[in-house]
């Protein structure tokens, strides 16, 4: 049997597909993290559609918005140029869930960054992360350094999360991955 073919435009067919997954995922979280927001297109469909508060988080000027307020008349999202290594302006075990979306593998420090995320997340707050993994076609595409399974376990341990459940979909090119911040 040969492998499946997936064009060069795979990714892009598929995001609408991903934030409507992590969408429902996330729905019973009110104050959520999205870290390595880029242009915070996911954290404007979460506030849209489920009426969650977001708070994107990106180091990177290139695409970030020029709009903090992305969404008229709500001060639902809000998108803050920072290094996600350094959550300082957030308190300890304030946030609900946090989503870290095809921006892992991009972070310069990603170890802290989950220590950080578990700091924030209150006890039962839920990290999800939605990753390539190393050997997929963003790697053949892009050739960036991307991880396997047990290695974001490990890092996502690490960090503190417990009941953390990885599994490969959309053809195994992505990498889901779920953690929570224990309740003691």
């Amino acid at each position: 049997m040969s492998p499946v073919k997936l064009s060069d435009n795979f990714y892009d067919k598929i995001k609408p597909r991903l934030h409507k997954r992590i969408g429902r995922e996330l729905r019973l979280a009110y104050r959520i993290l999205d870290l390595g927001c880029g242009d915070c297109e996911l954290a404007r469909y979460l506030s849209e559609t489920y009426g969650q508060k977001v708070t994107g988080i990106d180091i990177s000027a290139d695409s970030f918005p020029n709009n903090r307020n992305i969404t008229k008349n709500t001060k639902r999202i809000r998108c803050i140029r920072k290094n996600a290594a350094q959550l300082t302006f957030i308190r300890n075990e304030t946030i609900d869930a946090a989503i870290i979306f095809w921006a892992l593998h991009e972070m310069k420090n990603p170890q802290a960054i989950l220590q950080e995320t578990h700091r924030v997340l209150r006890p039962g707050g839920k990290l999800l992360v939605v990753e390539f993994p190393r050997n997929s076609l963003a790697h053949k595409l892009w050739n960036e350094n991307y991880y396997t399974s047990k290695e974001l376990v490990n890092s996502l341990g690490k960090a503190g999360f417990e009941d953390i459940h990885t599994k490969q979909i959309e053809q195994k090119q992505i990498l889901w991955v779920n953690g929570y911040r224990g309740t003691n």
